[in-house]
């Protein structure tokens, strides 16, 4: 087995609050279960990235927000690798993890697209690995120039063929 799924920074934080909601929060949540479901079921090595910041802030560690999603909780033996910037790879276990394994694809799913998905993406891409990102489960919410949709077509069109594999939810199998 040498593709791994790799969820991002989806955690209770990015659906914490009324009103500030992700672009397509039911679509993408329910993607990223059918990609776990096919992960899990074929024995693909699943990844989880949690976002951890110091203080007082919603990703603090042990705080209910910080958690992983309830709806794609990792189960038993599955790896979590925290990280505090938006590089998956920057001063974590990632790299190691996935060369322990002998990974070289990951499918690439999570938030935020524009920041922690795309810079993982790209970082992926450079160090060798060959990045397949499911087109329609990452999202992100909208700051204020363009839409959340808009940011998520943008970063798809950008990040395929340069930098990724780009694949609809429903193209993606796990062997």
């Amino acid at each position: 087995m040498t593709t791994a799924l790799l969820i991002i920074d989806v955690q209770e934080a990015m659906f914490a609050y009324p009103g500030m909601e992700p672009y397509d929060k039911e679509g993408v949540i329910g993607r990223i279960q059918s990609l776990l479901t096919k992960a899990r079921t074929s024995g693909t090595p699943v990844i989880y990235i949690q976002h951890t910041e110091d203080g007082d802030s919603e990703f603090a560690k042990g705080t209910p927000t910080w958690e992983i999603n309830h709806l794609i909780a990792p189960q038993e033996g599955e790896t979590v690798i925290e990280k505090s910037v938006c590089d998956s790879f920057h001063h974590t276990t990632l790299d190691e993890e996935l060369k322990r394994r002998g990974i070289t694809e990951l499918v690439i799913c999570g938030m935020q697209s524009d920041y922690c998905v795309d810079t993982t993406t790209r970082r992926a891409f450079t160090m060798g690995y060959r990045p397949i990102l499911v087109a329609d489960a990452h999202s992100t919410f909208d700051n204020g120039i363009l839409s959340a949709g808009d940011i998520v077509k943008h970063h798809n069109l950008v990040l395929e063929g340069s930098f990724a594999v780009l694949k609809p939810e429903s193209e993606v199998e796990f062997a």
